[in-house]
């Protein structure tokens, strides 16, 4: 997330960007959370001015983050006087609003603290830092937020400290506490900062003045020399030294799980939906691969009572119909850009949900934030609201073999691009994003959930196929119910790969047999599962929580419910997660 004008008066803009009402009574609770917003917009963004810029405050642009001791006792410092000054706040007399704020403050504020003190990823986690030192220049360099000699000579404020905060990263890792698939991503991610400034900045230098050129190619020449001197460390000594376990243990996930999903879900409840979605979900593909058997082989006979392996060869079958349709090696990046013009048409043409006017772009994903995700939505920042949003798509690696490609193009065949293209843009990710970035309070932009975030692109999916988008094609929906059920079995497995010991072997026979999957996305997503922790149970809980808030808000409205009505009030208030949200959309009474 990134940008937004410069302007003089931070303290007076906070009070504007916080969504306060000009002329509330001093000493009031309205008053006291108003000051209290505006002090952490204040000064929330100095504590990491790579992720200022991303959120579009620019007074940090020249800086690089500081991962001394000393930054993260300062860092503990202020988390805990924001916490103090929270509790000195009156909450249960602010509106709805104001309350839904203030809870969203503290849930962010304990969980820093909670991830500064007991989880410590800053002491075993050098993927983090390889998306800091990229994510610092691309930043700069995506969006348009200020005149260009500007962004450069940021970035070249930013290169000239590049050798100190890689002495950095080296100080603060404790490589026995690093996990080896943690240190063999950073190794393969670390010089993607290098793409970045032959892509980005190299092809701009006539932007400046011929001695302000020379300073940023030194500034290059020196960065050059870090990344590398960096890269031999990762290499030689980090990779050797790795010896840290990847699973974060029940205790860990539990705590964390909390925090993550910001629900009162727990490890077991999750565990018990996703089994029962599992084998629903498993049914319902067969009443649809029946369909689609059916249309290719129209004498089939079915079984009244089909074995459970019946069932998954007729799915299987009907999934290498919907394989047939394939993009090109080289075509991804288009399709995708057809698609979404296509599904941003048939919302305007529905009226499904008002739409927003950003730009977006989709582009191939820069090397650095490359080996996590197949794409991803790179919105702007809530203090920049307007400017472009980007699609990113990872591109298929030069070194993989002709069958590692078919793999990958089996498993995002045409209708698999439409369902991500959903998920991250229209209706999806994009989207909704668009409208949280003009919610009055950008804190409530700033502290989103990433569950509801998630959980509203998987349901914008699966709304798009109902509201008759595709006129109904067995196959989009066959592919739709498989990517559902890849977010069920991405439950399933966060879990249990972090406090069942599940293997390898087992997560794959998981994903390949269970969830359809095909063997490249699901070697991708085991590395995913090891670098990550809760994160992939996001996705299950967001869908399952924003579909029960639909079947509240079509109970409470009855005639008066439209799509249009739901969607347009759930977007309306920035990205906080369900259970505050519900309040906010029912209109019901009572503290969140």
């Amino acid at each position: 997330m990134r940008a937004m004008r410069k302007c003089a008066g931070w303290i007076g803009l906070s009070l504007v960007l916080a969504g306060c009402v000009p002329g509330v009574v001093a000493g009031s609770a309205e008053a006291a959370f108003a000051e209290l917003t505006a002090r952490y917009l204040d000064q929330a963004p100095g504590l990491s001015p790579v992720q200022a810029t991303g959120w579009g405050d620019h007074r940090f642009d020249q800086k690089l983050d500081d991962l001394s001791p000393a930054a993260r006792e300062r860092e503990r410092g202020f988390l805990r006087e924001m916490l103090n000054a929270l509790d000195r706040v009156a909450v249960s007399d602010l509106p709805r609003a104001g309350q839904v704020d203030a809870a969203l403050l503290r849930e962010h504020l304990e969980s820093g603290l909670w991830h500064l003190d007991v989880f410590q990823e800053w002491a075993w986690n050098p993927v983090q830092y390889t998306g800091l030192a990229g994510g610092s220049i691309y930043n700069l360099m995506a969006r348009e937020f200020a005149p260009l000699p500007e962004r450069l000579r940021s970035v070249r404020a930013r290169l000239e400290q590049f050798p100190r905060f890689l002495e950095q990263v080296r100080s603060t890792l404790e490589p026995a506490r690093v996990p080896r698939v943690h240190a063999e991503t950073a190794v393969k991610q670390n010089r993607g900062v290098l793409s970045i400034i032959e892509e980005m900045v190299l092809p701009q230098l006539g932007a400046l003045e011929p001695s302000e050129r020379g300073e940023l190619e030194a500034a290059i020449k020196r960065a050059r020399t870090a990344v590398e001197a960096h890269q031999e460390w990762l290499e030689r000594e980090l990779l050797p030294a790795a010896k840290g376990d990847f699973r974060i243990g029940a205790e860990l996930f539990d705590q964390r799980l909390r925090f993550a999903l910001q629900t009162s879900l727990t490890r077991a409840e999750v565990r018990q939906r996703a089994e029962s979605e599992y084998e629903r979900v498993r049914l319902e593909m067969f009443r649809v691969a029946r369909e689609v058997y059916r249309k290719e082989y129209p004498e089939t006979e079915f079984p009244r009572r089909p074995s459970r392996a019946y069932r998954q060869a007729i799915i299987r079958a009907a999934l290498e119909v919907a394989y047939r349709r394939l993009p090109s090696r080289d075509a991804v990046v288009e399709t995708a850009r057809e698609q979404l013009a296509a599904a941003t048409e048939f919302i305007r043409r529905k009226g499904l949900v008002e739409l927003p006017d950003d730009p977006v772009e989709i582009i191939l994903m820069p090397e650095f934030q490359r080996g996590v995700s197949v794409a991803y939505c790179d919105s702007p920042g809530p203090l920049d609201a307007g400017q472009k949003t980007f699609y990113a798509v990872s591109p298929i690696p030069d070194d993989w073999t002709s069958e590692q490609v078919a793999s990958f193009l089996r498993e995002y065949n045409w209708y698999s691009l439409q369902d991500l293209t959903m998920h991250e843009a229209m209706p999806g990710h994009y989207l909704q994003l668009a409208h949280a970035n003009r919610y009055p309070s950008k804190l409530r932009a700033l502290l989103g959930s990433g569950t509801f975030i998630e959980g509203w692109a998987i349901y914008g999916e699966k709304m798009m196929l109902e509201a008759g988008y595709l006129e109904g094609d067995p196959l989009a929906r066959l592919i739709n119910l498989k990517w559902y059920l890849r977010g069920i079995t991405n439950a399933l497995m966060d879990q249990a790969i972090h406090c069942d010991g599940m293997t390898r072997e087992e997560a794959m026979k998981l994903m390949l047999e269970g969830g359809f999957q095909e063997e490249r996305e699901a070697a991708g997503k085991w590395v995913r599962a090891q670098l990550t922790s809760t994160q992939l149970s996001t996705y299950f809980v967001g869908f399952q929580e924003v579909t029960d808030l639909r079947r509240e808000a079509e109970a409470a409205w009855g005639d008066q419910f439209t799509l249009r009505r739901f969607h347009d009030r759930v977007l309306a208030h920035g990205s906080p997660p369900v259970h505050l949200l519900r309040g906010l959309v029912l209109d019901t009474q009572g503290s969140p």
